[in-house]
């Protein structure tokens, strides 16, 4: 039975002395610190932190590989192609060592904590220092010392791998150093207890460990009082959160507690499993002043024998079922999936389930992807006899009818006014600044960049399949 551990007072104490000493033994000249990184919205989340411990460590941070000192690379295990352009990306940082002899590169994130990884960053990536998996981002101060006393060795003693196989733990009051003063991430939860057979989550973040309510509402405050105006809840399934905490609270109940922080603000969350998506989820959507009518609920196929094989714990029919409910409750309710092609076993007849169901739901937006093997998973040791040729003519197919879908929802709000936050800018012209709506539609705009971070009305004057675009009225 996993046992809930959270990092006590003293283990944060004991970081922040490390901090003093990194910033002791850099402070001699100006150090600059990068964060390169890959993946989620969760390794955005957790490289918040990095950027948080490298300030009180006494770096300033760059976006210039050219000119850091320390480079931390945080990286995503999610699929085969994100992990080849990772490690061709690490590989070339040798030049920039060679460059810099004294240069830190730390490669952290969900890749790591995979042995195999690690073993072929050991053997093959000489150019990194340290590498260190996702449950240690709480005592990254710590490895960074270690690292630097490590300096003088050679080989094997010269480098520190720090990625053990853990189920995780919670660490309150980390520092963090967001990148964006107009939308904030926040962590209500990691890990994953699903095990759905194509997902290396489960392996690589371990087991779900729900935040205290008590702590989540304080860091929400916080964000609004700082003038955050779009606020996403993270979570690898924000619907089961709660399990394991003494309190008797769903998420649900969270999302109606944080809707009464006072405040001109947006709430949205990521990611929902449909198994866990329920009627009184849509309820306090639907009766919320600051919730997004936005769900992102992952289909992954709609064929009832491949999501048995993915071990989804829904069918078909449970999926529609949840979608006319969450229909019902919010007629303007923004509905986005994940859809993968060529799983294991995958026969044109099971594509064409997904094809049916996309065509029925309507989706607003589709995320899809070719099936991606993850080693140590049950689906990659299944039998995939459908060539990668046959998949991309079902992917094509696919694509094709989330881009018709797509284009013609986006056509329907030509004419109408919504109220957008502007949050940030294009760097083109006419339309140089970017908005979004409260279902988050991206909405192009021209206007005086002062705008940025406010409420405004826009009409929407055109569309494309991936955006819309309107004036400020």
């Amino acid at each position: 039975m996993y046992q809930r551990r959270e990092i006590t007072t003293q283990e944060k104490l004991q970081q922040e002395q490390y901090c003093q000493r990194v910033r002791a033994r850099i402070a001699h000249r100006p150090h600059y610190a990068m964060v390169d990184t890959y993946g989620c919205q969760q390794n955005e989340s957790d490289s918040e932190i990095l950027r948080g411990w490298l300030v009180q460590c006494g770096y300033t941070l760059t976006e210039d590989e050219d000119k850091a000192d320390l480079i931390a690379v945080n990286t995503c295990a999610v699929r085969e192609h994100a992990e080849k352009r990772v490690l061709g990306n690490v590989g070339a940082l040798a030049h920039k060592k060679a460059k810099n002899p004294e240069l830190i590169v730390c490669v952290g994130g969900c890749m790591t904590q995979q042995a195999t990884v690690r073993e072929r960053i050991r053997k093959s990536y000489q150019v990194v220092d340290l590498v260190f998996g996702p449950h240690e981002v709480w005592q990254f101060p710590e490895l960074v010392w270690k690292t630097m006393e490590r300096r003088g060795g050679r080989g094997s003693k010269r480098r520190l791998i720090a990625a053990e196989p853990s189920e995780g733990v919670v660490a309150e009051g980390l520092p963090r150093a967001r990148d964006n003063d107009v939308k904030a991430w926040l962590t209500i939860m990691n890990g994953c207890d699903n095990f759905c057979s194509y997902c290396i989550v489960p392996y690589v973040r371990g087991r779900e460990r729900s935040r205290r309510p008590a702590d989540i509402l304080a860091e929400a405050r916080q964000l609004v009082e700082a003038g955050y105006k779009d606020i996403t809840l993270l979570g690898q399934n924000v619907n089961s959160y709660g399990k394991g905490l003494e309190e008797d609270i769903d998420f649900p109940d969270l999302l109606a507690a944080l809707d009464k922080i006072p405040g001109d603000y947006v709430l949205r969350f990521m990611t929902s499993h449909p198994k866990d998506a329920t009627e009184k989820l849509f309820r306090v959507m639907a009766d919320s002043e600051h919730c997004a009518h936005h769900i992102h609920l992952p289909l992954q196929s709609g064929s009832d024998r491949i999501l048995k094989e993915m071990n989804r714990c829904y069918d078909r029919a449970k999926y529609l079922e949840k979608v006319a409910a969450a229909r019902a409750a919010m007629p303007d309710l923004v509905l986005t999936t994940d859809i993968i092609v060529g799983f294991p076993g995958e026969t044109e007849a099971d594509f064409n389930d997904t094809l049916s169901l996309v065509n029925e739901v309507r989706y607003d937006a589709m995320f899809t992807f070719i099936f991606s093997p993850r080693p140590g998973t049950p689906a990659a040791a299944m039998p995939d006899p459908v060539t990668r040729a046959e998949k991309q003519v079902w992917f094509d197919a696919l694509l094709d009818a989330a881009n018709r879908i797509s284009a013609e929802k986006h056509a329907a709000y030509v004419g109408s006014t919504y109220r957008v936050l502007v949050d940030g800018q294009t760097g083109q012209t006419p339309y140089n600044l970017s908005a979004r709506t409260k279902g988050g539609r991206l909405v192009h705009l021209a206007g005086d960049p002062a705008l940025v971070g406010t409420f405004a009305q826009a009409k929407i004057t055109d569309s494309t399949t991936w955006a819309l675009y309107g004036e400020l009225v």
